[in-house]
């Protein structure tokens, strides 16, 4: 059973000691994947052994940051704010960032046991959940992670995009489908200022979307927004935001979701004033559809041409329940914001149904008996899926890392030899990056945006970033 945060903090405060024989011998930890989450687990336990460790952070990117860097829209400064904490974190000594590295392939689990007292995997969610729903697999449909990987940069997706589609829906009323509807609504010209590289400002100056519909089957009081990004839809003068006054509607579960959440009752609100007020002056239609269930994608010579829904209404507990009205919208793209996925991890135990590493709260458990894999522990989106916002990560983190230095008190873990991961791996031919290379990559992008005026632009291949990270901006 998972220690509570507080329990494990009062007993983890004083721990400093190690599974090796040598009890001043720092504590060697590899946490894999270098995202908020890792970098959180890593700062903590740092703090929680009062630094007699060393930690390997990996990651199969060049780069560290994870969903900071790849998976939040380009027009969100505010939220890449956290980066320079993150970055801050990173520069600790006892940190050593090891980049281009892909656990289960370039390195086997087995090994990296071999080389440390024990591996914390933190590789997020990054895949797009299916919609299981007729016409799902039309020319057309798009995972909106798909779409985020793109507009970000992330070297392992699309570098060009379709964006002919002059009517389109995004399924899905989560903050993923707002920065999917803002960024299909938005001209090319307003996204050119940010760090967007130039691959992807050319796909968007071709967009010619008109109208983006956003789909959910639920009310205004179950839409799962955050305020401040609710708001920002209504910042660009060129997109028209839309509610329908008749999509406005609460019942008991609802109105006590608003009593209970000052969140939820200020997206309400603003949806409300949405409803309200006159339409504004705009190239670009953003409307947002409530108690609407996608039941099918209609598709005409392979592609999609409509999406079916069936109008739903309230049953008292949160709940809807269809009442046999359909509509079918013209659409020619359908993006499905439905949620992330995690993968697995070759060597890891894997919930296929859960999408996640099974676990007890931070140790890696198997499958299906449910016992602990020693030295192996997990954290962020891979432990319990993808819900929650970035900060959720560090209260996970802690449990994690309770856990961890419990089993260390107890004598749980055996030691690590002394070889040095990095050695085995440029042995092997593998170019790995670092963190003075990762400093020099983000001067090169800071650079080049700079010389068109901006504060950085992305670098998108492999290659590229390979190549930065080696050599200084002449």
């Amino acid at each position: 059973m998972a220690t509570s945060n507080a329990a494990a903090s009062n007993q983890t405060d004083a721990v400093t000691t190690n599974p090796n024989t040598e009890g001043d011998k720092p504590l060697k930890v590899a946490v894999v994947g270098a995202g908020p989450a890792g970098i959180y687990a890593s700062d903590i336990l740092i703090k929680k052994t009062g630094g007699n460790v060393d930690i390997d952070l990996l990651d199969r990117m060049p780069t560290p940051f994870g969903l900071i860097r790849y998976g939040v829209a380009p027009d969100h400064p505010r939220i890449k704010g956290i980066i320079k904490s993150l970055h801050r974190v990173l520069s600790n000594e006892k940190i050593r960032f090891i980049g281009n590295v892909e656990v289960g392939r370039t390195i086997s689990v087995e090994e990296l046991k071999d080389h440390y007292d024990a591996v914390i995997f933190s590789t997020g969610a990054v895949d797009d959940r299916d919609l299981n729903i007729p016409g799902a697999d039309l020319e057309g449909v798009w995972g909106a992670g798909e779409f985020v990987g793109f507009y970000d940069g992330n070297p392992h997706f699309e570098r060009n995009w379709d964006l002919s589609a002059e009517q389109v829906a995004v399924i899905g009323v989560g903050n993923v489908g707002l920065d999917v509807s803002r960024i299909l609504a938005k001209t090319g010209d307003e996204l050119k200022v940010t760090e967007i590289p130039d691959n992807v400002y050319e796909s968007l100056a071709q967009n010619q979307a008109h109208t983006v519909r956003v789909f959910g089957r639920r009310g205004p009081a179950e839409a799962k927004f955050t305020p401040q990004e609710l708001k920002e839809l209504d910042h660009s003068d060129t997109i028209n935001v839309v509610v329908d006054p008749e999509d406005i509607d609460y019942d008991e579960s609802g109105e006590a979701a608003r009593r209970a959440s000052k969140s939820q009752d200020q997206v309400c609100q603003i949806l409300e004033q949405y409803a309200m007020r006159d339409p504004k002056e705009a190239p670009h239609t953003l409307q947002i559809h409530f108690f609407e269930n996608p039941v099918e994608i209609i598709g005409k010579d392979g592609k999609v041409a409509a999406l079916k829904t069936e109008r739903t209404e309230l049953t008292g507990d949160g709940n809807v329940q269809g009442t046999g009205e359909f509509t079918e919208w013209p659409v020619q793209a359908v993006y499905r914001a439905v949620g992330y996925r995690s993968v697995g991890i070759e060597g890891v135990p894997f919930d296929d149904q859960k999408h996640v590493i099974p676990n007890d709260g931070g140790h890696v458990l198997t499958e299906p008996n449910g016992e602990i894999v020693p030295s192996l522990y997990t954290t962020g989106w891979i432990k319990r899926g993808p819900v929650g916002l970035i900060g959720n990560t560090k209260s996970d983190a802690a449990e994690t890392i309770g856990m961890l230095l419990e089993d260390i008190a107890a004598g749980k873990l055996s030691a690590a030899d002394n070889t040095d991961l990095v050695e085995l791996l440029e042995s092997r031919g593998v170019e790995v990056t670092n963190w003075e290379g990762f400093q020099l990559l983000d001067a090169r992008e800071v650079a080049l945006g700079e010389a068109e005026g901006r504060e950085r632009k992305k670098l998108v291949e492999f290659e590229e970033m390979l190549e930065a990270s080696r050599n200084p901006q002449s």
